[in-house]
């Protein structure tokens, strides 16, 4: 009788071999296949992210160079004038930086609350066959081109103002029209972060609240906001970014006056609604006050991002581990 081993013939045995050396072959292969490919997504991965930084410094430095030479001839005129006038070459930026800054926060002061309010509705009180038309009517409401918003400002907000409040709005156009059309377009964006981050909070606080005998209003202020108030400032801040670089709707409704006009209400004009006004049929000193200026307008926007950051960081700090 022969046992099963002493029936492998030598040459099945030299056949068993060397398949396996060929399977092992294959392996190292498909190992060697996959190191390559994750090399290559590791590299892909890390050229994005110094695409970003290349970018940013190429576009600071070609603000830089090309509004030098104003900023050479004009100074700190440059940003302490009163009056921009291209024919007498006399660039004062101070009327559009304060145009910026007071239309970006007149939106700021009156979008923030509504959203959170919206926001609130859709989370906690919305009907459930209400909340998605309504969700998504805010949705939409994001993509609607700023163009729309400038024409209907120009169209209907500023007579309708001129008419009702004609001792306020004389013309009405200006700084609160456009922070109104500011406020307007930007409510989608910190309604959507809002709720989004909203509906991250656990059903179960919720309910542990409100089983303690908690009212809405208490739920959402001392159980949902403190949970999410990080991503609710984000919101935030995505919709100040946007306001402070928004170009046709602020270029219709605000009033292009190129002298600073130190009121809430009257016309002025902004950064970006003046860069597009001139930039195209600009040049020599025109030109370069007008990239310094998309400079200012550039650090502005960084100085609120790093503030975001900032607050941001302490929020971290103080929430509890």
């Amino acid at each position: 009788m022969t046992t099963g081993s002493s029936s492998v013939t030598p040459q099945a045995a030299e056949g068993d071999r060397m398949q396996k050396l060929s399977a092992s072959a294959r392996e190292r292969t498909a190992l060697k296949r996959n190191g390559i490919i994750d090399r290559i997504f590791e590299l892909g991965t890390r050229s994005s992210a110094l695409l970003v930084l290349v970018l940013l410094g190429t576009i600071t430095g070609s603000l830089v160079i090309a509004g030098w030479p104003a900023l050479q001839q004009l100074g700190l005129s440059f940003f302490t004038g009163d009056r921009w006038a291209a024919n007498v070459e006399n660039f004062g930026a101070l009327p559009a930086i304060y145009g910026t800054l007071v239309t970006s926060l007149i939106a700021i002061a009156i979008a923030v609350p509504v959203s959170l309010g919206i926001a609130i509705f859709l989370t906690e009180l919305c009907p459930p066959k209400l909340r998605r038309t309504i969700g998504t009517m805010v949705e939409l409401l994001a993509g609607v081109p700023s163009i729309i918003y400038g024409m209907w400002g120009m169209e209907v907000l500023a007579p309708f103002l001129q008419s009702h409040f004609p001792s306020v709005f004389p013309a009405g156009t200006g700084l609160t029209t456009a922070g109104l059309i500011l406020a307007i377009m930007i409510i989608p964006f910190i309604t959507a972060v809002t709720r989004d981050v909203m509906n991250t909070v656990p059903s179960i606080m919720r309910e542990s609240a409100y089983g303690l005998g908690c009212t809405t209003w208490e739920v959402v202020r001392h159980v949902i906001f403190p949970s999410v108030k990080a991503g609710m400032l984000g919101g935030v801040i995505l919709g100040l970014g946007r306001a402070l670089g928004e170009t046709m709707a602020v270029t219709f409704v605000i009033g292009n006056n190129l002298f600073l006009n130190a009121t809430v209400t009257g016309q002025g004009t902004s950064i970006a609604a003046l860069i597009a006004n001139q930039f195209s049929e600009a040049d020599g000193l025109q030109r370069s006050a007008l990239l310094l200026l998309g400079l200012v307008l550039f650090l502005i926007t960084f100085a609120v991002l790093a503030l975001a950051r900032f607050m941001l960081n302490r929020i971290n700090q103080r929430a509890p581990s």
